[in-house]
């Protein structure tokens, strides 16, 4: 008999890929042809889209006639590549709300979270038997009530454990006087007890409860107890198994009842067989320890159980099959376990240790765990697993919890210093409720809340961090690039996508991209020191050598009238330019600036304005003025320090607030030779990022504000450029979110900023410092809208007119192209289906630019093509941001 493979989705779309794979090495008779070594890597690897040139070709390795065969190349893509998939997908990470405190009806410990499927709210219960239900959406307190168990006064009840019975509708709850009571949870008297269960040995301190979906009158209830702590004889675990639960878990006749009419059963008659409708068995393994935990595990037929005891730490007692005994497996550690967990899908046990380690078992292997999770300062109290994921939550006694990928054995997220702090004996439990992510702990009285944000449904554009994104006006889409090397673009009126491009840097991601004037052609800058020109077929035309070979991050293209010039990080690509003549060849040098460079630190960004003035900002803060016709300076901007960044700061901090945008891992700028103080004189607050000269500005000659900037403070500067002074600043966004991102509308009338947390920003400029002032304002424009198109981190920003529309595109590290009106509303995301097949016009009250642009088409005040003769005349610019 033959083995069946399982292809999962990663594989399917890599069968995919492979389909499209061999379309290609056919030849136009449809006949398979033969491929060199060296045109088998490079097909391979662009048409799959995964994997890299290396793995292609160690396939040729394999066998030593050094052929590639249909078996290996399958065999690696479908297993090797599709597990790889895999496991970039289990190391995604939840992204947490920030912790808070539920209001709670308890003056002393919870003791436990259940969440009841019928009514679908939340079920609390302290050690004093007050039960609280709260509401599935809110968690908000919707009823408490007090249980009695008529053994001993209220003010003695000492509840230890509670499970649901849903198959019966009833709750078990076990208490301190050694009985489990059975209440009601859909009677008339809500939690009216029912049942009694009496006479136990020793107190039971922790149940389980699992029945049969397909056969409801099948159950178990697993009980254990503090053992040997009371009556030093032994104790351990037990299980109650049901077999007509739903008729009655016990037998009727000869039931004792108290004056509530209450069943009282005793245990002593299970345990001699008395009731024919359930059965017992037990064992003793953890004796003298108290049971921490137990669980049955219907996939094992076995039911599992911990102590702090080290030779016991975890049993598993296995039933036999056709017969009611079972066998016991014990497992050891060094000083034994507080909690457990099973992962169904992988049939692997988690055990919280005493010795501050995560281990995970084999249940079938006694002798060692498989491996050892480390990386807790103190006990492990808790741990669950996701079983939709190979991951595991593990909660410790210092109040730290950690997220762990179980196929890497690594910490993927450890979240601390959020929790209450409380005295160090405090009763702790943990509730996860995988479904709504949502995670519950209790610290004695104090309930904490812990949400995570749902993954979006509705897709993302892009498969890795969106990069940039432009508008093509003659073809009238949508470009957007990612740090994976991918361009897109898409359909401006739908937000479809018309045709891809894969790994235009091969392995290196792109920063930036621009449009030339024709619209035709495209420029993309990776991080491998390359700048590529693409026609709108896929065909790349020219190769520009901005690093000299170098794998260095360019930070911005600007294409002006006779050349292109590149900002980066580096003092390779720091300023440099390419004359247009030089475009003959296939591979383009850069020529000689003949100003020099007049930045003592990087140059990241630059600007342009007919008819011949050039702005260059630098990490530094330095702007200088450029005569483009003769390439000599005309005067320098320093950017003033702001009141915060008064005291020396630290260079990690300093990189900390501009490295937000990165697709890199880079740890600090690359500086000049010759300013390594670079860090310590100039503060990130005045590094120049952005800079936009503000289109239709006229009033530079007389002293008005005509240049924009911004970096990695969240202040927005406004300049003159031809007397040199700062008019105006203005914070925007929070300091503490690192570098923002602007733009200007073609009109110059709105500026949009925004920043790390995907927060934008519109402010009304059309009349902002149009004349100068004795002295630096600090007043802000006026706000018009404040939206929120992103989840994360903001990259790129581009406004455009779209027929006779005003609209923006936002571009952000959660992988998506978003499409904006001014006023906030979003129109959708490129990539999901929009609510409305094409965009509408929208007007922003008040905003004397944005409501022209309602007019356009009909007043004929001012056509599009003139709006885009207005974007010319400023430059076609780009900006990536920094590493």
């Amino acid at each position: 008999m033959g083995t069946r493979m399982e292809v999962t989705p990663s594989g399917r779309s890599l069968l995919q890929r492979l389909t499209i794979f061999l379309t290609s090495v056919q030849d136009p008779c449809g006949e398979p042809r033969s491929l060199s070594r060296t045109d088998f890597v490079d097909l391979a690897w662009s048409s799959v889209g995964h994997g890299s040139r290396e793995e292609y070709g160690l396939l040729f390795d394999v066998k030593a006639e050094g052929r590639v065969d249909w078996t290996g190349l399958c065999h690696f893509l479908l297993l090797e590549l599709s597990e790889k998939m895999k496991r970039d997908e289990n190391h995604s990470v939840p992204r947490w709300k920030p912790p808070r405190s539920i209001t709670c009806p308890h003056r002393d410990p919870v003791q436990k979270v259940l969440y009841l499927q019928s009514s679908g709210q939340y079920l609390t219960m302290s050690r004093r038997g007050t039960v609280g239900l709260r509401d599935k959406e809110d968690t908000s307190l919707v009823h408490t009530h007090r249980l009695q168990n008529g053994t001993v006064a209220a003010k003695d009840l000492w509840a230890t454990d509670a499970v649901l019975l849903p198959n019966v509708h009833k709750m078990a709850v076990s208490f301190t006087s050694k009985e489990v009571c059975f209440y009601d949870t859909l009677s008339e008297k809500v939690f009216s007890c029912r049942y009694k269960l009496q006479g136990l040995k020793f107190t039971p301190w922790c149940m389980d409860y699992w029945a049969d979906v397909s056969q409801p009158d099948r159950a178990v209830l697993t009980i254990g107890d503090i053992g040997g702590q009371v009556t030093h004889w032994g104790g351990g675990g037990g299980a109650v198994h049901f077999t007509s639960a739903q008729i009655s878990l016990f037998e009727r006749p000869g039931l004792r009842t108290d004056s509530d009419s209450v069943d009282i059963v005793l245990w002593d008659e299970l345990v001699r067989g008395k009731h024919r409708c359930c059965y017992l068995v037990t064992h003793q393994v953890h004796a003298p320890a108290w049971v921490r935990k137990v669980r049955y595990l219907d996939s094992l037929e076995a039911f599992v159980s911990c102590s702090t005891a080290p030779q016991s730490s975890m049993v598993i007692g296995w039933k036999e099959k056709e017969s009611r005994d079972f066998r016991v497996s014990s497992f050891s550690t060094k000083r034994g376990v507080w909690d457990l967990d099973h992962h169904r899908g992988l049939n692997l046990m988690a055990t919280a240790g005493v010795d501050h380690q995560v281990l995970l078992w084999n249940p079938y292997l006694t002798s060692e765990p498989l491996c050892a999770l480390s990386g807790h300062a103190n006990a492990v109290l808790a741990v669950r697993f996701l079983q939709t994921k190979q991951q595991l939550l593990s909660y410790s006694k210092d109040k730290v919890l950690c997220l762990w990928d179980v196929s890497s054995q690594q910490c993927l997220h450890r979240l601390s210093e959020v929790f209450p702090r409380t005295q160090e004996d405090t009763h702790t439990l943990m509730y996860l409720h995988e479904e709504r992510h949502l995670l519950l702990l209790s610290f004695n009285s104090t309930l904490v809340l812990l949400e995570s944000v749902e993954e979006e449904r509705r897709g993302s554009s892009h498969a890795q961090t969106v990069t940039c994104v432009l508008y093509n006006s003659l073809f009238r889409q949508v470009v957007s690039s990612d740090s994976a090397s991918s361009v897109i673009c898409w359909q401006a009126d739908t937000g479809q996508k018309v045709k891809q491009f894969h790994r235009c840097h091969g392995d290196a991601g792109i920063l930036t991209m621009a449009l030339d004037g024709t619209q035709t052609r495209l420029f993309t800058a990776g991080t491998d020191g390359e700048v590529k020109v693409w026609d709108f077929s896929g065909g790349c035309l020219h190769r520009m050598n901005a690093a000299l070979g170098r794998s260095v991050p360019i930070s911005q293209v600007l294409l002006l009238k006779r050349s292109v010039v590149l900002m980066g990080w580096e003092r390779y690509v720091s300023f440099t330019v390419f004359r247009l003549h030089s475009f003959s060849q296939s591979l383009v040098e850069p020529s000689k600036w003949r100003g020099g460079v007049q930045h003592g630190s990087p140059v990241l960004c630059a600007a342009f304005q007919r008819p011949h003035t050039l702005v260059t900002g630098s990490y530094g803060g330095e702007i200088v003025v450029w005569n483009h016709d003769t390439e000599q300076a005309l005067r320098r901007l320093q950017t003033p320090p702001d009141p915060w960044d008064q005291e020396p700061q630290s260079g990690d901090l300093l990189i900390k607030r501009l490295q937000p945008f990165s697709v890199l891992e880079v740890k600090r700028p690359l500086l000049l030779p010759g300013h390594s103080d670079c860090l310590k004189n100039s503060h990130s607050s005045s590094a120049i990022t952005r800079l936009f000269f503000i289109p239709g500005r006229t009033s530079a000659a007389a002293g008005g504000a005509d240049l924009v900037s911004c970096g990695g403070s969240g202040v927005v500067r406004f300049w003159n450029s031809v007397d040199g002074r700062l008019l105006g600043h203005f914070t925007a966004h929070n300091k503490d979110l690192g570098s923002m991102v602007m733009t200007l509308s073609p009109c110059g009338g709105v500026l949009v900023t925004a920043d790390g947390e995907g927060r934008v920003k519109t402010w009304e400029i059309q009349r902002y410092l149009l004349q100068p002032d004795d002295d630096v304002t600090a007043d802000a424009p006026d706000l018009r809208s404040t939206f929120r198109p992103h989840r994360d981190r903001v990259t790129h920003l581009e406004t455009f007119v779209h027929g006779d529309r005003l609209l923006l595109l936002s571009a952000s590290s959660d992988c998506s192209v978003s499409l904006s009106h001014l006023s906030g509303d979003t129109v959708g995301r490129f990539g999901q289906v929009w609510k409305h097949t094409h965009t509408h016009s929208h007007t922003v009250q008040g905003s004397p630019e944005v409501t022209a642009t309602a007019e356009y088409s009909t007043a004929g005040k001012t056509s599009e093509a003139n709006l885009f003769h207005i974007v010319s005349n400023v430059g076609f610019y780009t900006c990536a941001p920094p590493p």
